[in-house]
């Protein structure tokens, strides 16, 4: 189990100095980490650094914690389904999966395939289904299914 930190990087209104990104940087090490330690590591005394993470809470930088479990102890399976279609757009496709909820991600590619398409499924016997579901459209020319068995990294919600 790890907790992950959200934070938008992207937000101008406020200016991050090094110390900011230096807080981001461990927190994102390790977000359980004791103010204190994050405060050893960057420097600064022990009330800055709880002002400045209160600080990059409330202005959004830092959206959020999160913990996410390794896939071992995740319930359910993950898959990634390349397809190839043979429609003019993308977008002309993509209500098929709009229908399908267990669907996390649905993104355009360059390459042979099309579409990436990522599925989040309570069962095997699920995600079968829903690949069975997906081939049954005759706009759908080709499905290459990718069943995930672990995960080394994930920094989603950045």
């Amino acid at each position: 189990m790890c907790l992950a930190l959200f934070y938008n990087p992207f937000l101008s209104e406020l200016k991050l100095d090094k110390f900011d990104t230096a807080i981001i940087h461990n927190l994102r090490q390790d977000a359980r980490q004791s103010v204190s330690s994050i405060a050893e590591q960057v420097n600064l005394s022990r009330s800055a650094v709880a002002e400045r993470i209160k600080k990059l809470e409330q202005t959004g930088v830092i959206r959020g914690y999160q913990v996410l479990l390794s896939e071992s102890q995740k319930e359910g399976v993950s898959a990634y389904f390349e397809i190839q279609h043979k429609c003019p757009r993308c977008a002309d496709v993509v209500h098929v999966f709009h229908a399908i909820p267990e669907v996390i991600t649905c993104r355009g590619i360059s390459g042979d395939m099309d579409l990436l398409v990522y599925v989040h499924a309570p069962s095997m016997r699920r995600l079968h289904e829903i690949r069975e579901y997906i081939d049954t459209h005759t706009d759908i020319i080709k499905i290459k299914t990718h069943v995930v068995m672990s995960e080394w990294i994930n920094n989603a919600g950045e």
